[in-house]
């Protein structure tokens, strides 16, 4: 199975198929905006603006469980990321990423092993077909993947 098996909400409520991604080079994040690794959201649409012409796309998913670092709604959550980062990458619904009611795609993605997502901004890097390449630690800066996102467009 790959990611292009699920479907999403977006912000803005709408159901969107993974498989519009297919043929893209995704980097699938579990996001939140009160978080000491927030800043990220400037390093993830440099790398969204430097390579979405080439076939990337990040997916922002904002997610509430790791110290409430997600409470507003997904309005709050949209107007804070465009206002504070110039976020124009698809930013989906919040879901819960860990537990009985993880989004299927986090579970597909951490291989139903909750300590795979330790925390806000956990980033799965997805090759064009929609197999999992790569798993990265929060703490590890969208900067550092520039080169393993190179490789695979």
């Amino acid at each position: 199975m790959t990611v292009h098996a699920f479907e999403a909400e977006t912000l803005d409520g709408r159901q969107v198929s993974l498989s519009d991604y297919a043929g893209k080079v995704l980097l699938i994040v579990n996001t939140a905006s009160a978080c000491g690794l927030t800043p990220q959201y400037e390093g993830l649409q440099q790398l969204y603006d430097r390579f979405r012409d080439r076939g990337f796309e990040v997916l922002g998913f904002p997610c509430n469980q790791f110290g409430g670092q997600e409470p507003g709604t997904h309005e709050e959550i949209r107007a804070f990321c465009t206002r504070n980062y110039g976020v124009t990458f698809p930013m989906f619904a919040k879901v819960d990423v860990r537990g009985e009611g993880a989004h299927p795609l986090f579970k597909h993605l951490s291989g139903g092993d909750d300590e795979r997502i330790p925390w806000n901004f956990t980033k799965f890097l997805v090759d064009r077909d929609g197999r999992l390449v790569r798993r990265y630690e929060p703490k590890v800066t969208p900067d550092q993947l520039a080169g393993d996102i190179e490789a695979l467009l």
